[in-house]
């Protein structure tokens, strides 16, 4: 961990690159089997994916110059407001020197500072899709061979191939829906900020995408800088219809149709989830909070479902579905139990005076 935590700016894009080739394999597979030549059929669905990817890169880097044209405009108001929060620390017994401390840290240019650091700058971006494009042909051509490499693999370690030919179904459809009501989410939430007049309702939009990856506490970092710039530019009102908006898109998308729509894709735990997302964004990054849900799988697939003698332990990671059934017995047996207890317990207070001669 600690090597891949030294590699982050090349093991980052690789993942990524090996994630977004199993999703567009099927693509690939497709258009072979309609005729098109194995190549063309390469080259377009590498195209396609890049193309998607490079647009999402071009939109975020605009909505992030729009940011930080924003943010002076509203500098004013984010300066009085922190130095009430400071004032409200100081009244809370706080030093005046820490809680200076945390005002300055509220100052514009080093929110600025911030956003730029965690998003890489453009050197950054524009080396990791250079190494994502190159990976995702070199991939693609490889993958021609994946069928019969399996095949070969199968005598040996039949295990190990179910393994990760289940892992890659598991993770194409994971990422697939959540791609895709991701996207339908940002746009609700682009869209509704654009009738509330909050301002960088593009750039909150494309936040609120990207966060909908990031299980458990992607909700609540999308939903912060827009209740800011909500409140500073339309009061309460706005700040309240924002909470409401997110809150019902979020509650729709991801706790009703993310979850009857990707199905036994991922059971995982709660908590193996959410210490996912925290471990993998320490170990490469704030990408390795994007993709916390696939590297989790991949370890898990390995460690685990390619070894028969340890398929006893999937149950603790969150495969509950076999172990529903058992909890219910077992809560039946409980309560069956404690009724029997009840019965045979001797009388007391009014009951057992009553029952004396």
């Amino acid at each position: 961990m600690f090597g891949l935590a030294a590699a982050r700016s090349v093991v980052a894009p690789a993942f990524l690159a090996l994630v977004l080739t199993i999703c567009v394999h099927p693509v690939r597979l497709g258009l072979v089997r309609r005729g098109v030549p194995v190549g063309l059929a390469t080259g377009g669905a590498i195209v396609a994916v890049f193309a998607l990817l490079a647009g999402f890169v071009v939109t975020l880097v605009f909505a992030l110059a729009q940011f930080t044209t924003l943010l002076p405009e509203y500098t004013p108001q984010i300066q009085a407001a922190a130095a009430n929060i400071g004032d409200a620390l100081e009244g809370l017994g706080i030093g005046a020197q820490q809680a200076q401390a945390i005002v300055d840290g509220l100052e514009p240019s080093r929110i600025i500072d911030v956003v730029t650091a965690v998003l890489g700058g453009v050197a950054g971006i524009t080396f990791s899709l250079v190494v994502i494009l190159t990976l995702l042909i070199l991939m693609a051509m490889d993958g021609t061979y994946a069928p019969a490499i399996l095949s070969q693999l199968r005598s040996r370690r039949a295990a190990l191939v179910d393994a990760l030919v289940l892992y890659t179904r598991n993770v194409r459809r994971y990422m697939v829906v959540t791609t895709a009501l991701g996207a339908a989410q940002g746009v609700l939430n682009w869209i509704a900020l654009l009738v509330l007049q909050v301002p960088g309702a593009l750039l909150w939009g494309v936040l609120s995408f990207i966060c909908s990856f990031i299980p458990n506490i992607g909700y609540f970092i999308a939903i912060v800088p827009p209740l800011v710039f909500g409140f500073l530019s339309g009061g309460w009102p706005v700040f309240i219809a924002v909470l409401l908006v997110y809150g019902v898109v979020n509650a729709v998308v991801q706790s009703i149709v993310q979850p009857k729509v990707v199905g036994g894709a991922v059971r995982l735990s709660e908590t193996i989830t959410f210490v996912s997302v925290l471990f993998w964004a320490l170990v490469i990054g704030p990408i390795g909070a994007v993709l916390a849900v696939p590297l989790t799988l991949l370890v898990r697939s390995v460690l685990l479902d390619a070894d028969p003698t340890l398929a006893w332990w999937r149950p603790a990671t969150g495969d509950v579905e076999e172990t529903k059934g058992i909890a219910a017995d077992l809560s039946a047996q409980a309560r069956a139990q404690a009724k029997a207890d009840r019965a045979v317990r001797p009388p007391r207070g009014r009951a057992a005076r009553a029952s004396r001669p």
